[in-house]
């Protein structure tokens, strides 16, 4: 029942800036952490940014500085602001969230949007 949906993709010129979205719904009951990751042409899934239900964040090396991932507990949203885009930028970006769907469970599961496509070309 539970739902991750992104939007804010698109195409940008290098340099220019993007801003990711990832809303949940359904039965949630608690969301741990929530991340980006993206998939490249012809490369594996990849971990950008997580963050906490407490706003740890954490980057790959290759975005931090660029990228900043941030939450809303209350919305139960997950964004992240893509500034100075780089070709090799290009991906699919996909929301992830562990999320406990009813307090009689302890533990959290893994939930994925389907993704959407970013694309950094002039």
């Amino acid at each position: 029942q539970v739902q991750l949906v992104e939007s804010g993709g698109g195409l940008v010129q290098p340099g220019g800036s993007l801003r990711l979205s990832c809303a949940a719904s359904g039965s949630i009951f608690r969301i741990n952490t929530m991340g980006w990751y993206r998939q490249a042409p012809g490369k594996q899934r990849e971990l950008v940014a997580t963050i906490t239900s407490g706003r740890r964040t954490n980057y790959a090396d290759s975005v931090k500085g660029r990228f900043t991932i941030s939450r809303d507990n209350a919305k139960n949203t997950v964004d992240l602001q893509m500034n100075i885009l780089k070709p090799e930028d290009t991906a699919v970006y996909y929301c992830n969230a562990g999320i406990v769907t009813t307090k009689d469970f302890y533990s959290a599961m893994d939930y994925w949007g389907k993704g959407t496509l970013v694309t950094v070309s002039s």
